[in-house]
């Protein structure tokens, strides 16, 4: 399982999102810092969950960031999150 898949499958897990897209943008970042030949370490989330009703912007990264830890310990550079409650 690749990267953006375990990612996906994290979020999924721990925030029973009603709409999920996660995408690699690696590629755009070659040359840059964290940027490994191969890809997989710059993503961007899009995520609408119940979880997130009633949480702060900084709440709700922290619930993404918590929830991929051991993605970026394994490697994962950078993380833009658009995070949403249900209805927003």
């Amino acid at each position: 399982m690749n990267r953006q898949n375990r990612i996906a499958a994290a979020l999924r897990d721990g925030l029973a999102p009603s709409a999920l897209e996660v995408i690699d943008e690696s590629h755009q970042h070659a040359g840059h810092a964290g940027a490994r030949p191969g890809g997989e370490t710059h993503y961007r989330v899009h995520v609408i969950s119940e979880a997130f009703t009633g949480k702060s912007r900084v709440d709700r990264h922290r619930m993404v960031n918590a929830l991929l830890k051991p993605e970026f310990a394994g490697g994962l550079h950078a993380l833009a999150i658009h995070a949403k409650a249900t209805g927003e």
